[in-house]
């Protein structure tokens, strides 16, 4: 089996776009949380402004990337634009000097489904009106393997490649994906893409009516609604957000001295046999513990958690019993965080952000503030408070959550170079 690393890095988040505006987001403590007047859900961390050929222009592309990227991006919907930008990102990230594997050792995974609701929300708006004016390109675009056509076209991508979902767990789904191909041999290098969620009004309404989605709060506090492990918490705060990582053969990368910014040791993905969307703390504590029998860890040897951490009232104290129940009294000892007070929750991208986050905190050595947390839930927990601390990270899981009972852990490793 090939040893794993991670060796680019993409992110888009309300908080900051591009690895150095998020890294500062990070130490810094900045929310990309607003109340956004006139619009549903008022309180979100969004990226409706986001300008692709801005983000394009700060990447080191040749000309003919940069044409080649304006030309798929320009009738894309705004999850598409995202993902190319972000790949982009993470490609050069790993491949500064240019990609040494062949077209058919490259590998892409698009994590998430459903992405593009709000573009079919709006054609089909577009359709009752005047059904003959519907775009061809939708034929491409309404199917979320449009994203790993548009990618793979861009980066010349010609080994394995697919779409998975996973709900909220999507981008640790897509990791542990990316890992099992890169051990296995498929390929010497895979990119992830932890596509942006981009709601339509009857998936936030719906996610309203179950009492999950905090949709309204004071206006001019907006960044202090969202307070994961808090008393205070009232319902998770939907965030807009793409991340990308290049996984890539460790043996291969420090054979062309590539700068890593750390090792996949492997994950779990279990089932709780449950439709529902109530969490279960016996299938998180099994996600844990299953992580690192596979990445033949011990429970002690983690000293740091990044958890699913939503702000919800059940899901925070199921999370924390998870915990408890995997780790026994030595859970005193790990550093419990969530990146989610920054970001909001990004949904299917939700995870790929979050290992990122990770993977930052880890090669520069701090834990980012657990912004909010001003009464815990739990005073037997080691949480990360509402500063930065320096603080080494050798072993972190990265916990990942869906709907119908899906349970993830990822299991990542610090690296000296």
């Amino acid at each position: 089996m090939n040893h794993v690393v991670v060796t680019g890095l993409g992110v888009s988040a309300a908080n900051g776009i591009g690895i150095p505006a998020f890294t500062q987001a990070l130490k810094s403590g900045i929310s990309g949380i607003k109340c956004h007047i006139n619009e549903f859900p008022a309180i979100k961390a969004s990226l409706a402004d986001y300008s692709y050929k801005t983000s394009l222009a700060s990447l080191p592309l040749s000309q003919e990337t940069l044409n080649h990227a304006l030309r798929l991006g320009a009738k894309a919907p705004l999850s598409a634009r995202l993902s190319l930008a972000t790949a982009l990102e993470a490609w050069h990230d790993a491949f500064a000097d240019g990609c040494p594997y062949p077209p058919e050792q490259r590998g892409v995974i698009i994590a998430g489904h459903n992405i593009e609701q709000k573009y079919q929300y709006q054609i089909r708006q577009s359709y009752v009106d005047r059904p003959e004016f519907v775009p061809a390109s939708h034929a491409l675009c309404f199917m979320d393997t449009n994203q790993l056509a548009l990618i793979s076209e861009l980066l010349t991508l010609r080994g394995e490649g697919y779409t998975v979902g996973g709900a909220s767990a999507s981008g640790n789904t897509g990791l542990l994906h990316a890992y099992r191909q890169i051990a296995s041999g498929v390929t010497q290098a895979c990119l992830v893409v932890g596509a942006m969620a981009d709601l339509s009004p009857p998936e936030i309404q719906a996610f309203k009516n179950s009492g999950a989605l905090l949709t309204e709060g004071d206006a001019c506090d907006a960044a202090r609604l969202c307070r994961p492990f808090d008393h205070n918490r009232r319902g998770f705060v939907y965030g807009q957000g793409c991340a990308c990582l290049l996984l890539e053969n460790e043996q291969s990368a420090n054979e062309r001295n590539a700068p890593i910014w750390g090792r996949v040791l492997g994950g779990s993905l279990c089932l709780d046999a449950n439709r529902g969307s109530n969490p279960n703390s016996e299938g998180e504590s099994r996600a844990m513990r299953q992580a690192l029998l596979a990445a033949n860890r011990s429970y002690d040897s983690v000293n740091y958690i990044n958890t699913h951490g939503t702000s919800s009232l059940q899901g925070d104290e199921t999370e924390i019993a998870a915990i408890k129940h995997a780790f026994g009294p030595y859970h005193r000892e790990i550093w419990l965080n969530s990146t989610k007070s920054l970001t909001g929750h990004c949904l299917y991208a939700a995870a790929a952000v979050e290992a990122a986050a990770t993977l930052i905190q880890m090669k520069e050595r701090f834990l980012h503030p657990n912004l909010n947390l001003e009464n815990p839930i739990d005073n037997d927990c080691r949480f990360v408070g509402q500063q930065a601390q320096n603080q080494p990270i050798a072993i972190a899981l990265n916990n990942a959550f869906g709907f119908g009972g899906i349970n993830t852990c990822v299991v990542l490793e610090h690296v000296s170079q």
